[in-house]
C-alpha cells in the first residue's frame, strides 16, 4: 500500500486539468456575459456530474486501497455527495448576495465563476493545513468532530426558528470596502475597477466579488472538517471539492425555483454534519493519543464507522430530505416558500 491513491504525476495532471477548465470558463463567459439558457446550463451540468460519476467509477475498479483511503471509490462519492448538498446549501446565501448587489442576470454568470475559483484556492488551503495537522496530531480528529456537532446543533436551530427573521448584512470587510475604498455605482460590465475623471474606482463587480470570496472562507470551515470525517486522502479532499465546484454555477441558473422548495435542506445537512462529527469523534477516540482520555490508550469500545455505513446514511438523508421537502412545499404558497428560503439563507451563512 501507498501513502495516497495519486501519484505526483497525477496530482500535477490534476490540478493542470483544474486550472486548464477554469481559465476556458472564465474565457468563454468573459467575452460574452450572458444569462445562460436552461439548456445550455442542463448540458454543462449533466458533463460535470457524469465526470464525476466516471471518475469515482474509476477510482472504484482501478484504485488501490492504502494508508489513508482503505476504499477509494466509496470515500470519493460519500465526499462527493457530502460536499455537493453542502455546496447546494451555499446557493441559498449565493441568491441574496446577488438580490442585495442586484447584480444584472447577464453578469451572475462571472461573478459566481470567480467566486468558484475563490473558492477553490481557500479549499486547496484547507486541505494542506488540514492534512498536515492530521499527519502530525492525530487528536485534531476531536477539534473537527466537535466544530462539526456545533454547527450541526446551530443548523437545526436555526432551521426550527425560521420565523427570526433578519434583515442580510454585509461582514465587516465588506463594510469597510464600502466605506474607505473610492468607488461607483455604476455597473462597467463584468470589470472590477474603472476610472472616473481620471481616477481608479471600484465597481459593484467587485464588491460582489468580495462578498463571495469572503462567504466561501465561511463555507470552507465546515465543508473541509466534514470530508476530512470521509477520508483522509487530501486526494479524495481535493478532487470531491473541486466536482462539488464546478457545477455549482449551473446549478444556480437551473434550479433556482427548485431550491426555495428545498425547504428542509438545513435539517438534513445538520444530520449529515452531526453524523460526520460523531463519526471524527469516535475515530478520534478509537485511535485516542490523549493523556487525559482513557490514559493515553484508544478507547477500546469506541467503534470505527465504515465507509459503507456513512454512503448509505448521506445517500438515505439526501433522498428523504428532497423528498419530504417537496412534498410539503407542494400544499405552501409561493409566499410562504420565498419567506422560508431568506431564512435558509441566512442560515446558509453559518
Amino acid at each position: 500500500m501507498g501513502d495516497s491513491v495519486a501519484s505526483p504525476f497525477v496530482w500535477a495532471l490534476t490540478i493542470v486539468v483544474t486550472v486548464g477548465a477554469l481559465f476556458i470558463d472564465l474565457v468563454v463567459i468573459a467575452r460574452r456575459p450572458h444569462e445562460p439558457s436552461m439548456g445550455e446550463v442542463s448540458r454543462h451540468l449533466a458533463f460535470f456530474i457524469g465526470l464525476a460519476v466516471v471518475f469515482g467509477v474509476a477510482l472504484w475498479v482501478f484504485a488501490e486501497p492504502h494508508a489513508l483511503s482503505p476504499h477509494p471509490g466509496p470515500e470519493f462519492f460519500a465526499g462527493w455527495l457530502t460536499e455537493y448538498s453542502l455546496s447546494v446549501d451555499n446557493l441559498f446565501i449565493f441568491i441574496i448576495i446577488m438580490a442585495n448587489f442586484s447584480v444584472p442576470r447577464q453578469y451572475q454568470q462571472t461573478a459566481l465563476m470567480i467566486g468558484i475559483v475563490l473558492a477553490l484556492l481557500m479549499r486547496a488551503l484547507f486541505i494542506i493545513v488540514g492534512a498536515a495537522a492530521i499527519n502530525e496530531f492525530s487528536w485534531v480528529f476531536y477539534i473537527f468532530g466537535a466544530f462539526l456537532l456545533w454547527t450541526a446543533i446551530k443548523l437545526a436551530r436555526e432551521g426550527a426558528n425560521d420565523d427570526d427573521q433578519e434583515e442580510y448584512e454585509e461582514n465587516r470587510l465588506v463594510r469597510f470596502a464600502e466605506r474607505h475604498l473610492p468607488a461607483t455605482k455604476e455597473w462597467n460590465g463584468t470589470k472590477l475597477f474603472t476610472r472616473e475623471n481620471g481616477k481608479r474606482l471600484i465597481t459593484p463587480m467587485f464588491l460582489v466579488v468580495l462578498t463571495l470570496g469572503t462567504t466561501d472562507l465561511l463555507f470552507a470551515l465546515d465543508s473541509i472538517p466534514a470530508i476530512y470525517g470521509l477520508t483522509s486522502d487530501p486526494y479524495l479532499v481535493f478532487t470531491a471539492n473541486v466536482f462539488a465546484l464546478m457545477g455549482l454555477r449551473q446549478l444556480y441558473f437551473l434550479i433556482g425555483g427548485l431550491l426555495q422548495r428545498l425547504i428542509y435542506l438545513s435539517y438534513g445537512l445538520a444530520i449529515l454534519l452531526g453524523f460526520i462529527g460523531l463519526k471524527l469523534v469516535l475515530h478520534a477516540m478509537h485511535d485516542n493519543e490523549l493523556p487525559f482520555i482513557n490514559g493515553g490508550e484508544p478507547v477500546g469500545w469506541a467503534p470505527d464507522i465504515p465507509i459503507w455505513l456513512s454512503l448509505v446514511v448521506i445517500v438515505g438523508t439526501l433522498a428523504v430530505t428532497a423528498i419530504v421537502s417537496l412534498t410539503v412545499s407542494r400544499n405552501m404558497t409561493q409566499a410562504e416558500i420565498e419567506q422560508r428560503t431568506i431564512s435558509l439563507g441566512e442560515s446558509g451563512e453559518r
